[in-house]
């Protein structure tokens, strides 16, 4: 496995000699366009990072998760997972720190801390990645992309739940 990215860069470097290609020219044209990109996207970034902050810090993420545990619980979602999944979306390290304080909480073993792990690998920050893609392509209408994995993320969650059970 180590050898993966030396053999790709010795491949991608003989196929450009063989094209002819200037490597040096194509590497720095590859560069600034990266890094015009990445400058267009650090507003989206900015917003998308004081957002999660907002969110965590006026209290609407406890209040919700406590108008959404019942509801989780009906759906077959361990009410103790509902602060994960809510947050999940939004932040990454956030929601890695609450999944690290459930397994600590309840134990590696459990029923929660599997529902947990398996909710956390199945699941991306929506928020983030809608971010950086869509601001990459400059999309504008993002409600119907962004509902529309919300909603395959609850679906796999409540999945990733049932499996957990059974097993």
């Amino acid at each position: 496995m180590a050898l993966i990215i030396p053999i790709i860069f010795i491949i991608v470097f003989v196929f450009a000699l063989v094209k002819k290609v200037n490597i040096y020219d194509g590497f720095t044209e590859g560069i600034k366009s990266a890094f015009k990109f990445t400058v267009s996207i650090l507003p989206c970034l900015a917003a998308i990072f004081m957002m999660c902050a907002v969110f965590e810090v006026s209290g609407l993420a406890d209040k919700l998760c406590r108008l959404l545990s019942p509801v989780f619980g009906l759906l077959g979602i361990p009410q103790e997972l509902t602060k994960l999944v809510l947050i999940k979306p939004f932040s990454g390290s956030g929601s890695l720190a609450y999944l690290n304080e459930i397994i600590e909480n309840y134990g590696a073993d459990s029923y929660i801390a599997r529902c947990a792990c398996v909710c956390f690998g199945s699941s991306e920050t929506v928020f983030y990645i809608s971010a950086v893609y869509f601001a990459g392509v400059k999309v504008k209408k993002l409600a119907m992309p962004i509902i529309c994995v919300l909603v395959a993320t609850l679906i796999t969650t409540i999945v990733a739940c049932l499996i957990c059970r059974v097993m």
